[in-house]
């Protein structure tokens, strides 16, 4: 415990930072009872969770020792609650990011199973938001994640969506006020989106040919493509590090809120 106390003191520092510029404090009682946790410990304890792969909030209750402050019911009530309040900061990290944002940038989803494909159909917590869908390696029965990241590999924009939505229909809202040099695979190939979404000296697409298209790729495009695997390291590690993938909660304010979670600690941490 001794050893995770300095880092979770220093996510807290930084939470109340972004709490004291978007005044959550205004939330919290000034009179009558007073919350068991503020709310910048709760947001801190829940990135703590995402960043040290801790997988229940029983866990996290335990390692804290919480009996004696709050029960654990009260603990993922909260956890769930301020969730939008962390979305608000996650939102702040990402406008300063694309305000301190390189020019070259990449644009690609991935899946976020919310369960396992042998109980998708009996899954209900997530059925209406859900959806199957077929990647290159594999069946999955849940969401997509969006994102657009640039050459210093900082979050920009991002959009959860269902399985099953078409990777093209995203780039016009996901890149909306963005510009420089975007770069994605096969799957954004499209002439008009192309057309759309280009602007003469401010924005450029670059997608990769498909193997049965007669139009290559210029050596400097194959250059910058090369660079894409970054944001494929933007995703390994939100699902391997930071918690992004789970079957674990029990509502669909718990999924998002472990989505907004793993987000939020992947930035401040």
């Amino acid at each position: 415990m001794k050893v995770l106390i300095p880092l979770y003191n220093k996510i807290l520092k930084i939470v109340n930072i972004f709490s004291k510029q978007l005044k959550f404090d205004k939330l919290e009682n000034k009179k009558g009872r007073k919350l068991a946790l503020r709310i910048s410990e709760v947001i801190s304890l829940s990135v703590f969770k995402q960043r040290n792969g801790i997988p229940t909030k029983k866990s996290l209750h335990k390692i804290f020792n919480l009996k004696n402050i709050c029960s654990y019911k009260t603990l993922v009530v909260n956890i769930n609650r301020w969730a939008s309040l962390s979305a608000r900061i996650l939102l702040l990290i990402l406008k300063i990011n694309r305000e301190n944002s390189h020019k070259v940038k990449h644009i690609d989803s991935t899946d976020i199973p919310v369960c396992s494909l042998k109980n998708a159909k009996n899954h209900k917590t997530m059925k209406d938001l859900s959806s199957f869908n077929k990647t290159s390696k594999n069946t999955y029965f849940g969401l997509k994640l969006h994102l657009i990241s640039d050459l210093k590999r900082q979050i920009l924009s991002l959009k959860f969506t269902s399985g099953n939505i078409d990777d093209r229909k995203m780039v016009i809202p996901l890149s909306k006020n963005m510009e420089g040099i975007f770069i994605a695979d096969a799957g954004y190939v499209s002439k008009k989106l192309k057309e759309e979404f280009e602007r003469e000296g401010k924005r450029f697409l670059i997608v990769k040919p498909r193997k049965n298209m007669k139009i290559t790729m210029t050596k400097f495009e194959e250059k910058l493509y090369f660079t894409r695997m970054l944001i494929e390291l933007n995703f390994r590690n939100l699902k391997m590090f930071y918690g992004l993938i789970t079957s674990l909660p029990r509502s669909i304010n718990g999924y998002f809120a472990n989505y907004i979670y793993s987000l939020l600690s992947y930035q401040i941490i």
